[in-house]
C-alpha cells in the first residue's frame, strides 16, 4: 500500500513476481574496468561472464511468473536456458533502468549483474506468497552506496528517472525517492557489489563454490578459502 494512504492494509498484488536481471555483454574493454588493473580487459570480462552467470543461475532456479536478462549487447554460452533475452533502451543507466520496469506489468523485481553472491534465501523475502501485502517496493542496498536489487509492485518508470547513479549516494536518492512517492518500502540484506580487485576476493569468498570463484582462482591461481 502507499504509506500515505488511509484505511487498513490490502492485499498484494495477484499473480508472481517477474524476475529482470539487468546486464551488458562481457566483451573486454566493455566491463568491469575497474578490474583493470590488475586484471587484464579479458580478464575482467572473464569474471564478468562468470558473475552473471552465477546470477543468472540463481534467477533460473527462482519461481516467477517471467525471468529475463535485460541486456545491452547480444547473449552468448553464458546464457542458462529458460532465461529470456530483453534488449536494453538508450540514455544513461536511470532511464535504461526506467526503460526496463515499463515494459513490466505486475510485480517486478530487478538485480545487477554485480552480486554473484546474491542466493535464493537473499531474494527469498520478495518472491513468498505475501511479499507485496502491504508493501509497495523492495529496496537492496550495495556497500558502495548504492542499490543491488529494486522491487515495484506496480512498475512506474519515474520512481527512476533523474535519479543520479554511481554515484555514492545513488542508493540513498534512490529509497528516498520511493518513499517521498508514499510507497511502502522494505529492505532487503546489504550485499557487496563487485567493482574492484579487492571487491572480487571478498565476494568470491562469500560463494567460494561458485563460477566466479573458481575463475578468480584460475586467473589469480589463489584458491578461494
Amino acid at each position: 500500500m502507499r504509506a500515505s494512504d488511509p484505511g487498513t492494509a490490502r492485499s498484494g498484488p495477484a499473480g508472481s513476481t517477474t524476475l529482470l536481471v539487468i546486464a551488458k555483454e562481457p566483451l573486454p574493454g566493455r566491463v568491469k574496468t575497474r578490474l583493470t588493473p590488475p586484471f587484464s580487459p579479458v580478464e575482467a570480462a572473464r569474471l564478468a561472464e562468470a558473475a552473471l552467470g552465477d546470477t543468472l543461475r540463481t534467477v533460473g532456479a527462482l519461481p516467477a511468473t517471467r525471468r529475463a536478462v535485460v541486456l545491452d549487447g547480444a547473449p552468448g554460452p553464458w546464457l542458462p536456458p529458460g532465461i529470456e533475452v530483453v534488449g536494453q533502451s538508450a540514455g544513461g543507466l536511470d532511464e535504461r533502468l526506467a526503460a526496463a520496469f515499463a515494459a513490466c506489468a505486475g510485480p517486478t523485481l530487478l538485480i545487477g549483474m554485480d552480486t554473484p553472491q546474491v542466493t535464493a534465501a537473499d531474494l527469498a523475502p520478495v518472491l513468498d506468497p505475501g511479499a507485496w501485502d502491504g508493501c509497495d517496493a523492495w529496496f537492496g542496498p550495495a556497500e558502495d552506496g548504492g542499490f543491488w536489487a529494486l522491487g515495484l509492485a506496480e512498475p512506474d518508470p519515474e520512481l527512476l528517472r533523474g535519479v543520479p547513479m554511481s554515484v555514492p549516494e545513488t542508493g540513498a536518492v534512490q529509497r528516498r525517492r520511493l518513499v517521498d512517492a508514499g510507497l511502502a518500502v522494505r529492505d532487503l540484506p546489504l550485499l557487496r557489489d563487485v567493482d574492484t580487485a579487492a571487491d572480487a576476493v571478498a565476494v568470491a569468498a562469500l560463494a567460494p563454490h561458485g563460477r566466479f570463484a573458481a575463475e578468480l582462482a584460475r586467473l589469480t591461481g589463489t584458491a578461494v578459502r
